[in-house]
């Protein structure tokens, strides 16, 4: 229909555009489900591998795995932060049909405005939301906007907090075997990185495939 209407020059209605809107929106959230479903499959993996080198008392592997782990959860509860938003996109929109339908024209929307384009800075999302800000901008829903409304994590974030996280999560997962009882000695970083397990590097590599 869309290409017919480009094809002799048609201009989409305002509820047709707000139906396109929405479609583009349920095709987002399902990227996101895929993205959170492999986020999830990591997170086992991670927590499986650190509990078994709990088991073997090797805490300098553990740390490591850890903080792997704090870093996909942040991810995930991020993809989930973002699909919920979405949602709620998609309800104003709702809500903008309705308003169509009784006054004949679309309500601009501050609150709309600052979802887009706050999710047009995610990775994820930016492509396909940079695009629906364009067109919302010219229908007249959102006004445009500049300068930052969401802060990605970043890996200086858990280095920061590694020792104390870590221990939480080492505490959580290994039942109590390692972590918070008693804090996990620290080891020498040079250390770390020459005895790295493979398994690790497979994770690392999944990850970083992942937020690509």
């Amino acid at each position: 229909m869309e290409s017919v209407q480009k094809l002799f020059g048609k201009k989409p209605t305002q509820d047709e555009m707000v139906k396109k809107w929405q479609r583009e929106i349920r095709t987002q959230q399902r990227s996101l489900e895929r993205q959170i479903r492999d986020f999830e499959e990591v997170e086992k993996k991670t927590t499986n591998l650190l509990k078994q080198n709990a088991k073997k008392k090797d805490t300098k592997a553990c740390k490591l795995f850890a903080k792997e782990l704090i870093r996909t959860r942040r991810q995930k509860t991020r993809l989930y932060t973002s699909k919920a938003q979405l949602n709620s996109i998609y309800l104003q929109l709702q809500n903008q049909l309705a308003t169509l339908k009784v006054s004949g024209t679309l309500k601009k929307s501050t609150e709309v405005m600052k979802m887009v384009n706050g999710l047009a800075r995610l990775p994820e999302l930016s492509k396909g939301m940079q695009e629906l800000s364009m067109e919302m901008t010219k229908a007249g829903i959102i006004d445009e906007m500049i300068g930052d409304t969401f802060e990605l994590m970043e890996d200086s974030d858990i280095e920061e907090e590694a020792d104390e996280e870590v221990n939480k999560v080492l505490f959580e997962v290994t039942n109590g075997l390692l972590g918070e009882a008693g804090a996990v000695p620290s080891e020498n970083p040079e250390l770390e990185e020459e005895e790295e397990p493979a398994a690790l590097d497979e994770m690392q590599a999944r990850l970083h495939a992942l937020k690509s």
